[in-house]
């Protein structure tokens, strides 16, 4: 299978793309600039030079695969309805282009506010006030007849080199001196390693139904309090509680992702995909010296 893949040089993307070639499947990678076509070329993918703001290009690349993976997302949080805004417009654009055929399309959603007090599911649909529009993009495309599936992903998707979530509380705890978790610390963070992520992707697309939600998941959740004592250990500084006023003040625009708790299943994936993820834990994989 000849895949185009957005994000093809991201953190999830570049993995996405080891696994594919891995597996036998011929990848078309999105590049923006000279070092993501560097980086591609490397890797074994062919290159398709454009951006998520090239609607052209997103169009011919779809154009020319048997299938579209698209994890390209801007995380600038600053500008983030813009970026969202962007991100349903490429999805639009790739969709169309697959409009009328059997080719699938597979988009990336999260599942951190799907479900507020329980287990979330696969079955269960984001919070329409969410500014991110991935699934309601992917949805109108399905209604259109279009072969379109999520893969949601948890808030840390782990491994050596990460630059998400983790990392930034480590800096967080350097810079304040302690490493903390708020009130109880019970809070749950749903995660999966990359190279567990990247399967999903992958089986996804061999085996999945058009139209259905896959959650990358590996461990449900694992309680705040935990991390943070790994980043106090690891960084030899007290770990300590804070309230929730407090918290507002040591996370800074952090506390918001640090209070949240968001245990989520992947049963149904790892039946419908037959998935067992394969990698580390996040505790076991970055208790180690190269997230610090």
């Amino acid at each position: 299978m000849r895949v185009f893949v957005t994000g093809a040089t991201g953190w999830v993307g570049s993995a996405v793309v080891k696994d594919l070639i891995g597996t036998g499947h011929h990848v078309l990678g999105l590049a923006r600039s000279d070092q993501a076509a560097q980086a591609l070329r490397a890797a074994g993918a062919e290159i398709h030079r454009g951006s998520l703001t090239d609607i052209d290009s997103l169009r011919s690349g779809a154009s020319a695969a048997d299938a579209v993976i698209h994890t390209a997302f801007n995380h600038d949080f600053a500008k983030f309805a813009q970026n969202c805004a962007e991100d349903e417009r490429a999805i639009a654009a790739l969709g169309t282009e697959l409009e009328g055929s059997a080719r699938s399309l597979l988009v990336t959603s999260g599942v951190a506010l799907l479900a507020a007090g329980r287990t979330a599911t696969e079955e269960d649909a984001p919070d329409l006030a969410f500014p991110r529009r991935s699934e309601s993009a992917a949805a109108a495309l399905v209604a259109r007849g279009v072969r379109a599936s999520i893969v949601r992903l948890p808030p840390t998707v782990h491994g050596h080199a990460d630059h998400g979530f983790v990392p930034i509380l480590v800096a967080i705890a350097r810079a304040q001196g302690v490493s903390a978790y708020i009130g109880d610390g019970l809070n749950r963070w749903p995660a999966v390693h990359r190279l567990d992520a990247a399967r999903v992707y992958r089986l996804a697309l061999e085996r999945g139904a058009p139209g259905g939600h896959f959650h990358a998941i590996a461990e449900e959740g694992v309680p705040f309090r935990k991390i943070a004592e790994v980043i106090g250990r690891r960084l030899n500084i007290p770990v300590v509680s804070k309230s929730a006023e407090e918290a507002a003040e040591h996370f800074g625009w952090f506390a918001r992702f640090a209070g949240l708790d968001a245990p989520t299943s992947s049963a149904r994936t790892r039946a419908q995909l037959d998935w067992t993820p394969q990698q580390p834990g996040l505790i076991a994989d970055f208790d180690h010296p190269a997230y610090f």
